[in-house]
Parts: C-alpha cells; structure tokens; sequence
C-alpha cells in the first residue's frame, strides 16, 4: 500500500467528519476570538492528539466494532448524556462576561492544550466514524491494517482534524466584530450545535431500539 495515498485517505475523511460546524471547531474559534489566534491553534493541536489516539483505536478495533454493534450503542448513549449536559450548560448556565476596563487575564496555553484534549476525549463520535470508514476502505482494497498502514492513515486524521479547525478560525478571524461572533451569540451558536447533536443521536437511539 501506498502510505502517502493512505495519508490523503485519512486527511479528507477527517476533513469532511469534521466540516459540519460542531463542538470542537466552534469552540477553537471562540478561543481564537477572545484570546487570540496562537490560544486557538494551541486548542486545536490537543484535540488532534486526542484524534490521534481516536483514529488508532478505531482502526484496530474496526473489525469488532462491526460484529459488535452493542459497543456502538453504548457509545451513543455516553455521547448523549454528554451532549445534552453541555447543551443545558451553553444555553442555560454560562453568561456573558460584562465588559470591563480591567484587562482579562488571559489563560495559559497549556491550559487551552488541555482543555482541548478534554473536549476532544469527551467527543466521542470519531471513534465509530473512523471505524466504518476504515473498514469501508479496507473493503475496497485501498487500505490494510498493517501497522504501517494505520499509522500513515491515523497521521492523515489529526492532519485533517487539524486543517478543518484552523480554517474555522481563520473564517471567524475574517468576519470578527459581527454580531453573530459575540460571547453571548457563540454561546447559543455551540449549545445550538450540541443540542441538535443530541436530538439526532436520540432519534438514532429509538430508532436502534
């Protein structure tokens, strides 16, 4: 197999997961806005090494997975307890900070690190993404589950994850001072996001049961 090939395979597959505005690239562009453009991409390389380790476990296991679509199902259930959790919390609990003449005092990097590698552990989703899509290409023959294989394939997802992240905040550095990029207005944009995620993976739920 061809590695480089491998790699593009997982940088577009990660891509296209991670394109539908969601959790991760609204809060990366969030940080970006309010802390600047450094704190952002900081964020974002924690949850590509969360993505890292996602995409490896999906791969080794893509094939029990498969046979075992009761872990699948779990994995939904957590996923939606988290997302209604985080929902209630971007609508409900968190407020807008009142402007002062005081000036913040701005997180480390290594907290926006690791508070992206949170978000990202929390988000589950990837792993049976991944897991589909690696079986789906092993399938049709343009992937194996060599470990060279898996290791160019999981190299090319946290590439991917990472790009689709930085041109989120890239786009929402363009339109800043917009309404719509406000702390309050992100807030309802994210939970929004989460409490829609949440619906959809409870329709799929009822419709598993």
């Amino acid at each position: 197999m061809d590695i480089t090939f491998i790699f593009f395979l997982g940088l577009v597959i990660a891509l296209v997961g991670v394109i539908p505005p969601g959790l991760l690239n609204m809060t990366a562009a969030k940080i970006s806005l309010k802390e600047g453009h450094s704190r952002g991409i900081v964020f974002s390389i924690g949850v590509s090494c969360i993505v890292i380790a996602q995409t490896y476990i999906a791969a080794i296991f893509a094939r029990y997975l498969s046979n075992h679509p009761e872990v699948v199902e779990i994995l939904q259930r957590v996923a939606f307890v988290i997302f209604v959790l985080i929902t209630v919390y971007f609508l409900f609990i968190v407020k807008e900070k009142p402007k002062t003449p005081i000036e913040p005092q701005m997180r480390s990097k290594h907290s926006r690190f690791f508070q992206g590698v949170l978000l990202s552990a929390i988000n589950v989703f990837p792993i049976p993404y991944q897991a589909y899509m690696t079986i789906t290409l092993a399938s049709a023959d343009w992937l194996d589950f060599e470990h060279i294989s898996i290791m160019s394939y999981v190299a090319g997802a946290a590439t991917g994850t990472f790009v689709m992240l930085y041109m989120y905040i890239f786009f929402f550095d363009r339109i800043k001072g917009k309404s719509m990029t406000s702390q309050k207005n992100m807030n309802y944009i994210i939970g929004g996001i989460t409490g829609i995620i949440s619906i959809v993976t409870l329709i799929n739920i009822i419709n598993e049961l």
